[in-house]
């Protein structure tokens, strides 16, 4: 889990426009002792640069994994689809019961992706409804009155549309190591110290302060929330596949 989330950016924007301030009140008391560091530009430089690449890094994970996600959202339903068009082999009297657990089952998946407590309880029913699911099948596909394909098609077709919700669950698990988000905020408020020591003027410019704040806690916060698609305002875009899936079960 992890350890730095966007609820902790405000923080981040507030350490850097203090990180800022002192950094100016360095560059003044350096240059009331007349003291000069050599090569102090190609320093700044190399701790930009360094923050410039580890947010791009950041960043791209994210918009990674976040494309990773709808496509499992997108696979899953057509996982779904699948066998519940294979039910179509299995004996007359059967089908009914068993299609409507499969609309129960997709309704359920669909819920995964409304926000965290619905996430949870969806994920926590997901279980018991697949045994359902899978004993059910599995008895009407060896009844008589069954195509005699029914184990050869719709069993491991049941059997993938479960797999998937494991790969689902697993990819959203996967986030950078708390040490990568720690070094990110670290080396923002770094940069945002020499920011301010690069600042010549005798009085703080808080517009260019707040401006570079900002700039860099919102595209931080945005990665952030990125990495954590089902809640806050980067949301997945994966219900339309489960919506369409479900008027086709009708």
């Amino acid at each position: 889990m992890l350890t730095i989330s966007r609820f902790h950016v405000p923080g981040l924007f507030l350490a850097m426009l203090l990180c800022i301030e002192l950094g100016r009140r360095l560059r003044h008391r350096a240059i009331a002792a007349h003291t000069d560091v050599p090569g102090a530009a190609a320093m700044q430089s190399a701790v930009f640069a360094l923050f410039g690449l580890l947010l791009a890094f950041t960043f791209s994970g994210a918009m990674g994994r976040y494309d990773t996600h709808r496509q499992l959202i997108v696979q899953e339903a057509n996982t779904i689809n699948t066998a519940y068009l294979r039910l179509d082999l299995l004996p007359a009297d059967a089908q009914p019961a068993l299609r409507q657990t499969f609309r129960d089952y997709t309704l359920l998946r669909e819920q995964t992706l409304l926000g965290h407590t619905g996430a949870i309880d969806a994920a926590n029913q997901t279980g018991s409804l697949q045994k359902k699911i899978w004993k059910d099948s599995f008895a009407a596909a060896t009844r008589p009155g069954a195509n005699s394909d029914a184990n050869k098609l719709l069993i491991p077709a049941i059997g993938s549309m479960m797999d998937i919700t494991a790969t689902r669950k697993n990819t959203f698990s996967m986030h950078p190591p708390p040490i990568i988000l720690i070094l990110l905020f670290s080396l923002a408020c770094a940069s945002a110290l020499l920011a301010g020591f690069g600042m010549t003027g005798t009085r703080p410019s808080w517009l260019h302060s707040i401006v570079f704040a900002a700039v860099i806690s919102l595209t931080v916060y945005t990665t952030l929330d990125i990495e954590d698609p089902i809640s806050g305002l980067v949301t997945l875009s994966g219900n339309q596949a489960f919506n369409d899936l479900l008027q086709t079960m009708h």
